[in-house]
């Protein structure tokens, strides 16, 4: 895969609070192009001839903007996640592959909003790997749509939440439920990324289970705060042994190793998707340079 720069990815001390550890990670040397990431001039509806598992992104600014994998949009016929990474270019409108996280309803309005919270790291693993699946089989990059819908079942109960429409939505009510996990979310989202930061790896003990990664810190900063609350959304049954940092950077390096799938991106760039028996994950690379990488345990 054309990440093996991540082989030079360096890592800070770890800040933990409650089951949740955070990695800075860091990419020394790594010159990111110019690219936008705030809500200014995107506008994100429905296409104009609605169906489940596209939406339309159009973006009036005079640079590209990245709208990344697992970011939700609520709204519309019914909230969404995106199955892919998308530059979407300057002055451009581009219609995106997704996957509904809201089964019980299909109407309302046209428009969404970009939610504050991603989707969680369950319902992604499911999703990016069955769109690096169909990818393989069938050519297209849409994930599998019932899996999605039971993973998002199975977030919902963990949780013991009743949701009329199934929306995963519901779930932001456990980041203000109980007051400790609260705190935790409001202390690091506060805190934000270090200086230079542009990625995190997160584990539950000496478990790695996710890495997130962007071409700068100032995209890092605009996704901290969703990246943060999805974090949170996580209950592992048990957490054992304290984070490593060499463990988080054999996960970087085995991410950058793995064989992956290429495809023209949905906008500007290049998709890779792999799938071991370890991870799954995709990234999206833009003139040779990581635009968006995530990665996750299949095993956690």
């Amino acid at each position: 895969m054309s990440l093996l720069f991540l082989e030079r990815a360096a890592v800070g001390r770890q800040i933990t609070r409650g089951v949740v550890s955070l990695i800075p990670v860091y990419l020394p040397g790594v010159t990111a192009p110019r690219i936008g990431a705030g809500s200014t001039g995107i506008e994100v509806t429905e296409a104009p001839d609605a169906t489940v598992p596209t939406i339309r992104i159009v973006n009036t600014n005079p640079e590209p903007v990245l709208l990344a994998e697992g970011e939700t949009v609520r709204g519309g016929q019914q909230d969404r996640t995106l199955d892919v990474s998308v530059l979407v270019p300057a002055a451009a409108t581009v219609d995106c592959p997704v996957s509904c996280v809201e089964q019980g309803r299909w109407g309302g309005r046209r428009k969404f909003e970009r939610s504050s919270t991603y989707a969680p790291r369950r319902v992604r693993r499911a999703k990016q790997a069955s769109v690096e699946r169909n990818l393989a089989d069938r050519g297209v990059k849409h994930a599998d749509q019932g899996l999605v819908w039971r993973t998002v079942d199975d977030v919902l109960h963990v949780h013991a939440l009743s949701a009329p429409t199934y929306a995963l939505a519901a779930a932001d009510d456990v980041l203000e439920a109980d007051d400790r996990v609260a705190d935790h979310v409001r202390d690091l989202v506060g805190r934000g990324p270090l200086p230079a930061q542009q990625g995190v790896v997160v584990t539950h003990g000496r478990r790695v289970v996710a890495a997130e990664i962007f071409a700068s810190p100032e995209l890092l900063a605009h996704h901290w705060e969703a990246l943060v609350r999805s974090a949170f959304l996580d209950r592992p049954d048990e957490v054992q042994g304290r984070p490593s940092l060499t463990a988080a950077v054999r996960f970087l390096r085995r991410f950058a190793g793995s064989p992956a799938r290429s495809a023209d991106g949905v906008g500007l760039g290049t998709e890779f998707h792999a799938r071991t028996d370890r991870l799954v994950g995709q990234a999206l690379v833009w003139d040779d340079t990581l635009v968006h990488a995530s990665a996750f345990a299949l095993a956690a």
